[in-house]
């Protein structure tokens, strides 16, 4: 079956990855997963052969493809693949005129039908989904033979009378044949004269000719042709000589119908055949299409996100970083930045338990490009590089990967890995002579657009030997300018990174108190020696914990001191940062939705005073019409001149006192509105979005698509530009954020992230959100707790659905994260 994927895959393949990196790294694992998600054979074998590629342009635009898929998914359009199969081995038999089955034809048929569907339902919503669309282009109709299929063949794969009149007409004589000869075999089994020579009184069949059981002791009673006998002899089946013309008759109009129904499927066959060229490619384009929503379903499966893919940056040289007052040792030739970008956010691996693996950041920075990772057996240094190589390789594939939002990585031309132990006993190959032949091979395919991991680098053998001969392998690649993650037990590796520009190192941590690893990534520092804690910590006796430090050197004792300190500084400052930009994105937010507040009430005060005065000056009017009817009707009255004109004097005083009562619409007072300005939206203006009842800031702009990217506090919508409303044009002065009066309690800020969390941790840090939310006046929240497998998302939704402060809740729609999301809106404070 490969045979028939070539066409596809040359869509599909770039240069060719590392087929070992790829073993070791189990994308052979993810492919296999994403596998499971195909619907028909053909799309699964296509996503098992699926392969990165280098070529970047390519990458994105399987990218792009997959967020479509996604995007269609949601909106629950009827897509699928249901009745398709990869007829594509019938088509050679077809082209050489082999009769197909009418089974063949039905799945050919199906296949067809669904292709047809699909195609007409992308290209009407093509102007969403371009890509889909111009792969559901490929898709040829073949109606013709459609129509031809469904006209012949029955849906339990039988030839239809209607196939032909010739067969119609075979069938209807047939039928005539079989009822009489039927009619005559059931009088002579049924007669009374003939009942003691038959085994029994039926009519059956042998070589192909109706018969009845005549016992063998009474042959030649009943003349007739001998056909066939029973295994004890007993009895004979014979054909009656009354019956034999009417048996030929009928033998021969199912002849008939035999030869016109294979004509009939020779006909369609040869159809199939003028069309192979055609369904193949529609079976190819179906088998992509499939691989592509395959992707959409297992990143909805992973809670994965869209990477961005990136272009080398042009080389830069790094700069020497101040480390404990001293500069880096720059005595080896300064090495230019390759240019590659690594930045996954709170990365995970995709074959790890979602509710238990710890996300991680990796990065890296101008000034470097090798990471040195340290830290304890079991902390995650290997499972760091994995996720890297893994994440790297799914991208490059079109895949989205198991990260938050905003991850960028480089399109790398290689991704070569040495992980594990992969010591060979038929090769005779120890542990570090395994790992030295893979090193080898990794450094003659390797260049600067290569990405390399090195799992214990220099390790087993003498310690000594496998440090120094470490160093200079990072130096070689340094020198070479590859993007490298190699993990160490070394410290003299860690000074090396240390004190190198252009490599840096990070660490795996280790929780003292509870002597196990956090399984989190620091960038930065390198990990600290523990055993002697751990010694410690295990109760080790007191005096042998004290001697063994008396035999460390007193540096490295103090060292270690020293990195506990900074790292602790370090985090505190993280907080503080993280806090600070909450509070103050928070800020923004309530600014903005307070000041629109204030507009619209000074608004709907207008909006009444003019509805007030509008129904005054139409009273008015009532009033001055039915003063014109009575001087009408007393113009008419005859009475004396001095009661009419005294009357009219009163009516018009009346008039007069009223009207001064009401002032005019062109007079009122009322205060001056700011302008609201006018004309097309522009990024950074500031606008109204009635369906949240919200404000925010356009950051930016499609005017093609008429869409607009709207920051709404912390998180960002992507919505239609019609369905937003202008209502600043520039910032406001200083003074006007001054003037609005800020809430007495801080805000937590708009949206709440509890992806990665278990549900016991969740319930206190969303009760305290809550508490806070309303204590500092928002309207409603945002809480992320993604979709993966619901449990988190069921336990969010119960204790919302529960809280005093929740007004109601609802999912995320399209734009707002789906049923990853949920929007709580909060009780009012009034």
């Amino acid at each position: 079956m490969a045979g028939f994927l070539t066409s596809c895959q040359l869509c599909y393949t770039g240069a060719a990855m590392d087929e070992k990196a790829l073993h070791i790294l189990e994308f052979d694992k993810i492919r296999a997963q994403l596998a499971e998600h195909t619907s028909f054979s053909a799309g699964r074998e296509l996503a098992l052969a699926l392969q990165p590629t280098s070529d970047m342009g390519l990458a994105r635009e399987r990218l792009a493809e997959t967020a479509e898929a996604r995007t269609l998914l949601e909106q629950n359009t009827n897509i699928h693949m249901g009745g398709v199969h990869d007829v594509r081995p019938l088509l050679p038999r077809a082209e050489r005129s082999e009769i197909l089955l009418p089974a063949d034809l039905l799945s050919i048929h199906s296949t067809l039908a669904r292709a047809r569907s699909i195609r007409r339902t992308l290209t009407r919503l093509g102007g969403q989904f371009s890509r889909l669309a111009n792969i559901a282009a490929r898709i040829e109709p073949c109606d013709a033979l459609i129509d031809e299929i469904s006209r012949c063949i029955s849906e339990r794969g039988e030839v239809l009378d209607s196939a032909s009149p010739a067969l119609a007409r075979i069938r209807s004589e047939k039928r005539v044949a079989h009822e009489r000869l039927m009619s005559l075999l059931e009088r002579i089994v049924s007669s009374p004269s003939n009942a003691p020579y038959l085994q029994e009184p039926i009519v059956t069949q042998r070589q192909g000719r109706y018969v009845v059981p005549l016992k063998a002791e009474f042959k030649g009673r009943i003349p007739g042709l001998v056909h066939d006998q029973s295994a004890s002899g007993a009895t004979l089946f014979i054909e009656p000589l009354a019956a034999v013309e009417l048996n030929n008759r009928w033998r021969e109009k199912e002849l008939e119908e035999e030869k016109e129904v294979r004509r009939i499927l020779l006909e369609l066959t040869e159809l199939v055949g003028d069309e192979a060229p055609y369904i193949r490619r529609t079976v190819e384009a179906l088998a992509e299409l499939d691989m592509i929503f395959a992707k959409a379903r297992y990143a909805e499966q992973l809670d994965a996100s869209e990477p961005e893919l990136v272009p080398f940056r042009q080389p830069s040289s790094p700069r020497h970083r101040r480390a404990g007052g001293r500069e880096k040792n720059s005595s080896s030739a300064e090495v230019s930045h390759p240019g590659s970008v690594i930045e996954l956010r709170r990365a995970r691996h995709p074959l790890l338990n979602p509710d238990t693996v710890v996300p991680i950041d990796v990065h890296l920075g101008d000034d470097y490009f090798i990471l040195v990772i340290t830290g304890p057996n079991t902390g995650g240094k290997t499972v760091t590089l994995k996720t890297v190589g893994l994440l790297t390789l799914m991208a490059q594939a079109g895949m989205h990967i198991p990260a938050a939002p905003g991850s960028r990585i480089s399109a790398f031309e290689g991704v070569y890995a040495d992980i594990g132990d992969e010591q060979s006993i038929e090769q005779s190959l120890s542990t570090f002579s395994s790992h030295m032949s893979n090193i080898i091979h990794i450094l003659d395919r390797a260049n600067e657009h290569s990405l390399v991991l090195l799992d214990e680098l220099g390790a087993g053998t003498d310690p000594e030997e496998g440090s120094a001969l470490a160093r200079a392998l990072l130096s070689h690649l340094l020198q070479r300018r590859i993007t490298t993650l190699a993990t160490t037990h070394y410290s003299e590796l860690k000074v090396f990174a240390h004190t190198t520009p252009g490599v840096r190192n990070a660490s795996v941590e280790f929780d003292i108190e509870t002597l196990a690893p956090t399984y989190e990534l620091s960038i930065g520092l390198p990990g600290r020696s523990n055993a002697l804690a751990i010694a410690r910590r295990l109760g080790l006796d007191p005096e042998i914990v004290a001697t063994a430090e008396a035999m460390v050197s007193p540096t490295s004792l103090q060292a270690d001191a020293l990195l506990a300190e900074i790292k602790s500084a370090r985090d505190e400052a993280q907080a503080r940062l993280v806090e600070a930009e909450r509070r103050l994105n928070a800020a923004k937010a309530l600014e903005a939705d307070l000041r629109y507040r204030l507009a619209h009430i000074e608004e709907a005060r207008r909006e009444v005073l003019d509805e007030a005065r509008t129904i005054a000056q139409a009273e008015l009017e009532e009033v001055r019409a039915e003063i014109e009817r009575l001087k009408r009707r007393l113009s008419l009255i005859q009475a004396g001149g001095s009661l009419h004109e005294r009357f009219l004097a009163e009516a018009e005083a009346e008039l007069a006192r009223r009207a001064q009562e009401v002032p005019p619409l062109e007079e009122t007072t009322a205060p001056e509105r700011e302008a609201v300005p006018t004309g097309p939206l522009q990024k950074e203006d500031i606008v109204w979005i009635p369906s949240l009842q919200s404000t925010g800031r356009i950051v930016e702009l499609d005017p093609e698509e008429e869409m607009a990217e709207v920051q709404i506090g912390t998180f960002r919508l992507r919505l239609p530009t019609s369905k937003l409303e202008l209502r600043e044009r520039e910032p406001e002065p200083a003074g006007v954020a001054e003037a609005v009066h800020r809430p007495s309690a801080p805000s937590p800020g708009m949206e709440l992230d509890l992806r990665g969390q278990r549900v016991d941790e969740m319930i206190p840090r969303l009760e305290k959100y809550l508490d806070d939310a309303y204590l500092a006046g928002l309207p409603w929240v945002r809480i992320i707790h993604g979709k993966g497998t619901g449990a988190l998302r069921r336990a969010v939704r119960e204790m919302l659905a529960h809280h005093p402060l929740v007004a109601e809740i609802r999912s995320g729609e399209q734009g707002e994260g789906g049923e990853g999301v949920t929007i709580a809106r909060l009780i009012s404070q009034d």
